[in-house]
């Protein structure tokens, strides 16, 4: 950034949120899988802005906890709330002492783009070296229908006079359409003596951050602003309902980013992407499918319909089909699903294909093997090249610990196998169909446990309940 001062943002995030009728603060409400206070914040961080003053106060410990190690944080606490002029003056204390102008945001306004908050810190820092340098500098918008916001008054030259609330405007000033966003950026000497001469004598007794600008203003101090393109990104979120609404806005801004880098997605209303999501190019996402956390897909890879993928990775060239994966790692080219689920501590390699209604959990699969349907591996490794049948098992859990399987290379598992862990099957091994193993097989041998099949002749004619059953009421009848 040319002309670039120090900067650090103070973000107001103290209110209680009553409309959203909840236990949790209301910047911790998500959007997209971030908190809003999230959103604002990363926004910030990539309008080059290092430093940030949270300002608390309901749901304090919350908050802090939700931001616990993120670089650049330092919090202010406001109890009770007497006003946005009275929750920047507890964050005066916390403001490094070398910074020269401050960014005021509200936690709530997760549509700011990172941007408009570069342009804001440009034109004022520009304007430093000017004759008679910006104190402030606003972002408003310009609205249709202003009706209910707080009009931007400028004078002849252009320059902010002030700020004057619906209730309070004249005819004229109600037809103004420049409406206060309520984002500034002030010099920061200049803040601090405003700040010192606010009052309280309103019908609220409260201390107002807009006042700051008539304060200005009426020292001789010269404002500004920079008019937001979208007024879309000024929008703030009191209810359910604009939470629902800031979400949709930035799932589909997610789902621009990524088509615009190269991602397929046949229908981007349908699809939920969140915001820390990684997806390579020339894959192909079809509808209904949600990819959370920070789930990264590689490049070229096919995400079929319904697929639900959080906190996970996986390789170039898979196919996923209507599966869930949840904390998993897969490998290039592997083939998922349909109805698959990858539960936490799943790691497959290479060229590895988990089929239908199969259900793998904290267990290593080895490149090329295979298990393809109606199976459970649980606290498992898989070698390379296995061939898991049909309904195995491995049986993981004695009621009071858990233990571990081990599969080798080139393993063959019929189908419906049981395998009591912990127990261990060796290279090249084999196993019947059927058999219940909990002994080690060793190395290029075949395990075959099973029970004596035995058969009792005329059972269904003379032994079966319903043979019986049939015989009584006969008898009874004669």
């Amino acid at each position: 950034m040319s002309n670039k001062i120090k900067t650090t943002a103070v973000i107001m995030a103290a209110g209680k949120g009553t409309r959203m009728k909840s236990t949790l603060p209301k910047v911790l409400h998500q959007v997209a899988g971030r908190t809003m206070l999230q959103q604002v914040l990363h926004q910030v961080h990539a309008a080059g802005i290092d430093e940030q003053v949270i300002v608390v106060g309901h749901g304090a410990d919350e908050v802090r906890a939700s931001l616990q190690g993120q670089p650049g944080c330092h919090f202010a606490l406001q109890m009770p709330q007497l006003g946005t002029g009275h929750c920047v003056q507890q964050a005066l204390p916390k403001i490094p002492a070398d910074t020269q102008a401050v960014l005021i945001l509200c936690g709530d306004t997760p549509l700011l783009r990172s941007e408009t908050l570069r342009q804001m810190q440009e034109q004022f820092a520009a304007s430093q070296t000017a004759d008679k340098p910006l104190a402030g500098l606003l972002l408003t918008c310009l609205l249709d229908n202003p009706t209910g916001y707080g009009r931007i008054v400028r004078d002849a030259a252009g320059n902010v006079q002030a700020i004057v609330e619906e209730k309070d405007a004249t005819p004229e000033q109600k037809q103004i359409r420049e409406i206060n966003a309520g984002a500034y950026i002030f010099d920061y000497q200049a803040l601090q003596q405003s700040l010192a001469r606010l009052d309280n004598n309103n019908a609220q007794g409260e201390y107002y951050l807009t006042d700051v600008i008539s304060l200005m203003a009426t020292a001789g101090l010269r404002l500004n602003a920079v008019q937001a393109a979208d007024p879309l990104e000024t929008t703030g979120v009191n209810d359910r309902v604009q939470l629902a609404a800031a979400a949709a806005e930035l799932y589909h801004r997610k789902a621009e980013e990524l088509m615009l880098a190269g991602v397929s997605i046949i229908n981007p209303s349908s699809c939920y992407i969140e915001l820390d999501v990684e997806v390579g190019p020339d894959t192909l996402i079809y509808p209904n499918c949600q990819l959370r956390g920070r789930t990264k897909i590689g490049p070229g890879c096919v995400l079929d319909t319904d697929c639900l993928i959080t906190d996970s990775e996986v390789g170039a060239g898979s196919h996923i089909t209507k599966s869930v994966l949840n904390q998993a790692s897969v490998g290039q080219k592997a083939e998922i699903g349909p109805f698959a689920y990858l539960r936490p501590g799943a790691r497959l390699a290479d060229n590895v294909k988990i089929g239908d209604f199969a259900e793998i959990k904290n267990a290593q699969i080895g490149s090329g093997s295979k298990v393809p349907h109606l199976s459970y591996i649980g606290d498992a490794e898989v070698g390379e090249n296995v061939n898991i049948g049909c309904g195995t098992i491995t049986c993981n859990y004695d009621g009071v610990n858990k233990h571990l399987t081990k599969i080798g290379n080139n393993v063959f598992v019929g189908s419906n196998s049981n395998l009591v862990a912990p127990v261990c099957v060796e290279d090249d091994a084999f196993i019947a169909a059927g058999s219940t193993i909990t002994k080690t097989v060793n190395a290029g041998a075949l395990a075959v446990e099973r029970s004596p099949q035995r058969e009792i002749a005329n059972w269904n004619r003379e032994k079966s309940p319903k043979a019986q059953a049939v015989a009584q009421q006969q008898n009874g009848s004669k």
